[in-house]
């Protein structure tokens, strides 16, 4: 996930943000000090550059802001810190704070906690008795998810009675076609392909509009006037807005974003690193 957050600036910005020196700058970016005294600032940026960023990049929140902007992370701890040390509590009183909030959860681990996912009607590929549950929080626009999604047909194919997995619509604010897609998705579920919409759709690699998608839910064979009314029905935009705000409330933040049993697995979506994952949680499932 960080690779795929920093692959996205630009040579010169992250030159420049490189050359900064997080260690000392009483600016950092998305970082907002106003309203604070002094002594207040010096409190925040002494917390954020002696505490790391819970991500996982192993820098601490200074650096981070400073060599990472787009990480939510970082962004969000600054915020809390700031607001606590706004109400006069002390900086122990601040972390603590903190920790207990969901941005203050470590991501370096490779499976989190467990958390509860709302799973009710969302597409499903798989056995329904299958042992391990994969939820993905996904974008049909983000290359990201076009490079993860055969490698999650293969792990399927791998794991045919074993595994299952479920698609929530993640669609990212960036990529202009994305919550277009995600109606588009829904709306052919509405008729019993989703999953035929889905791998057409990653198909084109992100090179979507909504003509082209209109083109392959014909293609498909469904019933266009409903269709048509379904993607851009109420309903439809609703059930997008609700994955979207399920997956914020368990701290989904980028996409691809995946679950293995409820569990958030941080690595990269590729079957090697996801089969030993799946291995050990077959043999232990007590665990689970």
């Amino acid at each position: 996930m960080r690779a795929q957050r920093i692959a996205g600036l630009s040579v010169l910005t992250a030159v420049l943000l490189f050359a900064q020196d997080w260690t000392t700058s009483t600016t950092l970016p998305g970082v907002d000090l106003a309203g604070l005294t002094p002594a207040q600032k010096t409190k925040v940026l002494k917390l954020m550059r002696e505490n790391n960023c819970t991500c996982g990049c192993g820098m601490k929140m200074a650096e981070c802001r400073m060599k990472d902007p787009n990480c939510s992370y970082s962004k969000n701890l600054a915020a809390l810190i700031i607001d606590s040390i706004k109400q006069g509590k002390t900086e122990t009183q601040t972390m603590a704070a903190v920790k207990d909030s969901q941005w203050g959860k470590d991501h370096s681990q490779t499976l989190e906690d467990p958390v509860t996912i709302a799973v009710a009607d969302a597409p499903v590929r798989g056995p329904a008795n299958a042992r391990i549950t994969l939820v993905e929080f996904s974008d049909f626009q983000c290359p990201f998810c076009v490079a993860a999604t055969p490698q999650l047909d293969v792990l399927l194919k791998a794991y045919p009675s074993q595994v299952k997995l479920i698609f929530k619509e993640f669609p990212l604010d960036s990529h202009s076609q994305a919550a277009m897609a995600a109606t588009a998705a829904l709306a052919a579920n509405k008729q019993g392909k989703f999953w035929q919409m889905h791998d057409a759709m990653f198909a084109l690699r992100g090179n979507l509009s909504r003509k082209k998608v209109i083109e392959l839910a014909g293609g498909l064979g469904l019933d266009m006037k409903r269709f048509l009314a379904d993607m851009d029905s109420a309903e439809i935009k609703h059930a997008v807005d609700r994955d979207i705000s399920e997956g914020e409330h368990i701290g989904v933040d980028s996409t691809p974003t995946l679950f293995v049993n409820g569990r958030r697995f941080n690595g990269e979506l590729t079957v090697a690193k996801l089969k030993p994952i799946i291995d050990d949680e077959l043999k232990h499932p007590a665990a689970r």
